[in-house]
């Protein structure tokens, strides 16, 4: 039996399944791939998040560097949630590949909006 590999996305980072992008013009032109390189935007589907930006407690920073207990880590939770259509600048992306698939690797700050399905709280609660 194969193990199943899993990738976990760290820190403040998002994990997108890239969109295939307009190849064509409103008018049916087809536009070549260097053309589509050239746009500053890009969008695609999140797959995963990572847990945020990591934080010290407030209290920690009174004390000395030797007396801070080393709890649990605590994130500034990332706003984008998997399953979220996320729009994004195109040059803050990293291209990677995992199990034969494309993903791409975008910093939360390089996320400029995200549109999620109607009827879901950015809780992930249902309204209602």
């Amino acid at each position: 039996m194969a193990a199943m590999k899993r990738l976990i996305v760290v820190g403040d980072r998002v994990l997108i399944k890239p969109g295939e992008g307009e190849d064509r013009t409103k008018v049916g032109l087809y536009l070549p791939a260097t053309a589509i390189d050239n746009q500053a935007v890009q969008t695609g589907k999140v797959v995963a998040v990572g847990p945020g930006t990591p934080i010290g407690a407030p209290a920690d920073l009174n004390d000395e560097p030797w007396k801070i207990d080393s709890g649990e880590a605590r994130y500034v939770p990332i706003q984008a949630e998997v399953g979220d259509f996320a729009i994004f600048f195109r040059k803050a992306a990293v291209e990677i590949t995992f199990e034969e698939e494309k993903y791409l690797v975008v910093p939360q700050a390089a996320i400029l909006g995200l549109v999620r399905q109607e009827g879901e709280d950015v809780d992930g609660e249902d309204e209602g």
